[in-house]
C-alpha cells in the first residue's frame, strides 16, 4: 500500500494480520535503541480474530492471491508515475497484515492494516460524515486526554504537501484528504496521540505524541473488523519514521510460512532488529520516489546453475532500484519479457506436464510433481538470496501446485519482492545504513 494525502475525499491488497498491542512508549523514547519486538499473525491465520472456520485453506489462499493482484497493479501505477502524488495514492485495503494497537489515554484496542508500502497512521473516529462498518465503537477523541489536533501553522502539517492538506475554517486546524490507487479514501484532522503495543517480553510500550488522521470521512471496502492503517513505509508520516531516532532506523520481520496457521510471526525494532550471523547477506536500498518504498536492485536469478541477468528490454543492464521488498504483496512480480526466460528454465527442470491455472498463475503442475528447483536471486552488493522450497512453489488447490513468480503485464514495471519469497528469512532494514539484510531462519521458533 501507499499512503499520502491529498487534496479530495473518499481506500484497499492481500492481508497478514500484524498484532501489534500500541501503548505508550516510555521503553523507546528513553533510549536503548528501542529494542522490542510483537507479534504479527497471519490475516487467514487460526490466531486471526479475523478466521473464519467455515472457508477452507484453499478459499482463504485464493483470497489472498487476488488481493495481492490488485495491490501489485496498484503499486505499479505509483511506482511508474510518482510525480502525480497529489492525485493519486495507491494504498488498499490488500495489505497483508494487521496491527492491534491500542489509541489514546485511557487507551482503547484497535485493528488497523498494517502496511510496508504506506505512511500514514490513520483509524475512523467519531462524530462521523461517512464511515464504513466496522464492529467496535469509533475512536472518540473527546474521552482521551492525550489526544490533540494540530494546527496549519504546526511543523507536523508542514510534513503534508500543500496541495495535500486544507486548513478547517474558524480553528485552523490541520485536515488532511488521503486518495488511494483502488478508490478508496480517508479524510479527517491531523493529530497527535498516545499510541500502546505490546512487546513479546510481556512490557508495555508507550508511544508519545505520535501523528495521526483522525478519520471522519472514510470509504472502501474494508473489514468490519478493521478500524484503520499503519503505515511502515519510508516517508515522514509513517511509524517508522516517527519512531526512527528511537530504534535506530531499525526494523525486522520474520514472516511464518502459510501453513503454519497457529504460530504468530514478529516484527523487531530497534535492538531486537539486528540480523547478524556468517549467514547473512546484505543489499543497498535505493533511493527513488517515492520515498515509500523499499527499493533495492535485482541483478539476475538464478536456476540451478543457469544465471539470468535481470533487464527489461529496453535495458542494457539491471536499473538501480528495480525490485520493491513488499511484505504486503503475496507472490512476487517480475518484469514480464524476462519473466518467460525464468519459467523456459524452471520447466527444463521439472519432468512433467505444466498448465495455466487462471487467471495469473502461468506455472503450474499436479500435485506430487517434484517441483524442488534451486531458484537465487541475486541481489546487488553480493546477496544472494536462495529460496527455500516453500518460496517457490505453493499448493494452490488440491489440483494445482504453482510457481510463485509471475510477470507484469508490461515491461518497464518495477517488480515487487513479495511476502511469499520472504518467509522464513529474518529480513531486516537499517534505514541508517541504507540497506536490508536477509538471513534463512525457522520463523515459527524466531
Amino acid at each position: 500500500m501507499v499512503a499520502s494525502f491529498s487534496s479530495c475525499s473518499s481506500v484497499p491488497a492481500l492481508v497478514i494480520v500484524f498484532s501489534i498491542y500500541l501503548s505508550t512508549f516510555s521503553l523507546v523514547e528513553a533510549g536503548d535503541n528501542g529494542g522490542f519486538s510483537v507479534d504479527i499473525i497471519h490475516r487467514d491465520s487460526l490466531l486471526s480474530p479475523f478466521y473464519d472456520p467455515s472457508v477452507t485453506h484453499f478459499e482463504r489462499l485464493q483470497n489472498a492471491l487476488r488481493r495481492s493482484m490488485s495491490r501489485a497493479n496498484s503499486l505499479k501505477q505509483f511506482a511508474i508515475s510518482p510525480f502525480d502524488v497529489s492525485s493519486q495514492v495507491v494504498s488498499d485495503n490488500s495489505g497483508s497484515y494487521l496491527m492491534k494497537m491500542s489509541f489514546g489515554t485511557p487507551p482503547v484496542e484497535r485493528f488497523a492494516i498494517a502496511d510496508t508500502g504506506s505512511n500514514v497512521i490513520w483509524i475512523q473516529c467519531k462524530p462521523c460524515e461517512r464511515c464504513y462498518n466496522q464492529k467496535v465503537p469509533l475512536f472518540d477523541p473527546n474521552k482521551s486526554s492525550t489526544y490533540r489536533n494540530l494546527s496549519c501553522k504546526s511543523k507536523e502539517c508542514d510534513l503534508l504537501d500543500s496541495k495535500l492538506r486544507v486548513c478547517a475554517p474558524k480553528t485552523n486546524d490541520c485536515e488532511y484528504n488521503n486518495y488511494y490507487g483502488d478508490g478508496s479514501s480517508t479524510r479527517g484532522f491531523l493529530a497527535t496521540e498516545t499510541f500502546t503495543l505490546s512487546s513479546t517480553s510481556g512490557k508495555s510500550v508507550t508511544l508519545l505524541e505520535k501523528i495521526f488522521g483522525c478519520g471522519h470521512n472514510n470509504q472502501g471496502t474494508y473489514d468490519e473488523g478493521e478500524s484503520g492503517l499503519v503505515g511502515l513505509g519510508g516517508g515522514s508520516l509513517s511509524l517508522i519514521s516517527q519512531l526512527k531516532s528511537s530504534i535506530g532506523g531499525k526494523f525486522s520481520y520474520c514472516l511464518v510460512p502459510f501453513e503454519k496457521e497457529n504460530v504468530t510471526s514478529k516484527l523487531n525494532f530497534g535492538s531486537e532488529a539486528v540480523v547478524s550471523g556468517d549467514d547473512v547477506v546484505s543489499t543497498p536500498l535505493v533511493r527513488k520516489d517515492p520515498v515509500t518504498f523499499y527499493y533495492v536492485t535485482l541483478e539476475a536469478i538464478s536456476v540451478g546453475n543457469k544465471r539470468l541477468p535481470y533487464k527489461n528490454s529496453s535495458k542494457a543492464v539491471a536499473e538501480e532500484g528495480n525490485i520493491i521488498l513488499d511484505s504486503g504483496t503475496t507472490l512476487t512480480f517480475i518484469e514480464s519479457n524476462f519473466y518467460l526466460n525464468l519459467e523456459s528454465e524452471v520447466k527444463k527442470l521439472i519432468h512433467g506436464e505444466s498448465f495455466v491455472d487462471p487467471p495469473f498463475l502461468r506455472l503450474c503442475y499436479e500435485p506430487g510433481t517434484d517441483v524442488n528447483v534451486s531458484v537465487t536471486f541475486h541481489f546487488s552488493g553480493g546477496a544472494d538470496v536462495k529460496l527455500k522450497p516453500l518460496n517457490t512453489f505453493f499448493r494452490n488447490s488440491k489440483e494445482a501446485i504453482c510457481f510463485a513468480i509471475v510477470p507484469y503485464p508490461s515491461v518497464d514495471d518495477v517488480g515487487i519482492f513479495g511476502n511469499m519469497a520472504q518467509m522464513d528469512f529474518l529480513v531486516g532494514h537499517d534505514l541508517e545504513k541504507r540497506k536490508v539484510y536477509f538471513k534463512p531462519a525457522d520463523c515459527s521458533k524466531h
